[in-house]
């Protein structure tokens, strides 16, 4: 994933989201690309807003070309705001599960790198039940040729992106990476999962 050629990186915004409704809830996952696992959550139906951002290292407010060094302990993650009376962060988990490959380490592709990591970053206890419920019996089910190695850690600071990152897919279907990669897998998630679609 690289940077557009045209789009001057910008200031890391305030960690805090955007208020929204007291009815909604969240979910912070990363699955590689952030441009990826964002197109399949704003498509995805009870879902009110997708936020692509980093999450997991200890330098505050990192900037995109950090974190592509890999060296900031950051993962490209989105976070999730949700009506949990339309989808369940269960389905939400299960459309991340079968969306990227779960099982390669640092890997999503051609991406690599730690800011590529597979992870779940739960908000309360419960969040992190049904996580841990879900990979073991993917896990269990023999799935997937190779054992998970999702992360599963309680949520640490989000760090909002810079603002050329959101809503990539939708602003820019014709970038390369976008046709190669992220429209593929929009074909697929779209075929899996029909009922979620908005």
């Amino acid at each position: 994933m690289t940077t557009p050629a045209n789009a001057a990186p910008e200031g890391a915004s305030d960690p805090a989201p955007a208020p929204v409704a007291s009815h909604l809830a969240h979910a912070t996952v990363g699955g590689g690309c952030f441009w990826c696992t964002e197109a399949v959550f704003e498509a995805t139906t009870g879902v009110v807003s997708v936020v692509s951002g980093y999450a997991g290292g200890p330098r505050p407010n990192p900037t995109y070309e950090a974190v592509c060094t890999g060296s900031t302990g950051h993962a490209e993650v989105v976070q999730i705001a949700y009506d949990p009376a339309q989808v369940s962060f269960a389905k939400l988990l299960e459309i991340f599960f079968k969306t990227h490959d779960p099982t390669t380490l640092n890997r999503q592709g051609v991406d690599s790198g730690t800011q590529y990591r597979s992870v779940i970053f739960y908000h309360d206890e419960e969040q992190r039940r049904t996580a841990e419920a879900i990979k073991e019996k993917l896990d269990a089910s023999g799935a997937y040729s190779g054992p998970i190695v999702t992360e599963i850690s309680p949520l640490p600071a989000f760090f909002e992106a810079e603002a050329y990152h959101q809503d990539y897919f939708a602003k820019n279907p014709y970038q390369g990476y976008c046709r190669a990669v992220i429209a593929p897998k929009m074909e697929k998630f779209r075929q899996a999962f029909a009922d979620a679609l908005k």
